[in-house]
């Protein structure tokens, strides 16, 4: 697999403990999930490769780093992750190009969701 110079290649977010972690991303977007003993696991299928690290066993520190996801179907998922167990902590607004929400996931991470739809 070649890597484009400059690219982003990784990302990794904090957690404390991977399995509600595994089960809402697993159910929400179908990520999947390897295990790499008991403290990381990383995930494939969201476009980008990355990893949870819960080495230091440290919440999750906000602000931190926006993580931001696409579906065309933003009330569809955002229901869906509020049926995961995540918290919508910024309904559903406009921005220029399109809308967006925010949400925590079981970890609490903040990331978004986004389309272009108006």
């Amino acid at each position: 697999m070649s890597r484009a110079e400059n690219s982003i290649n990784y990302i990794e977010l904090p957690m404390t403990d991977p399995e509600p972690v595994i089960m809402f991303y697993e159910t929400v977007f179908g990520w999947h999930f390897q295990r790499w003993g008991a403290d990381y696991i990383s995930f494939e299928g969201a476009g980008i490769d990355g990893g949870f690290n819960g080495q230091d066993k440290l919440p999750v520190s906000k602000p931190g780093t926006l993580v931001i996801l696409y579906s065309k179907e933003l009330e569809k998922k955002r229901d869906q992750i509020k049926a995961a167990g995540g918290k919508i902590i910024r309904d559903i607004y406009p921005f220029p190009g399109g809308r967006r929400f925010h949400f925590e996931d079981p970890a609490g991470n903040e990331l978004g969701v986004w389309s272009e739809k108006a």
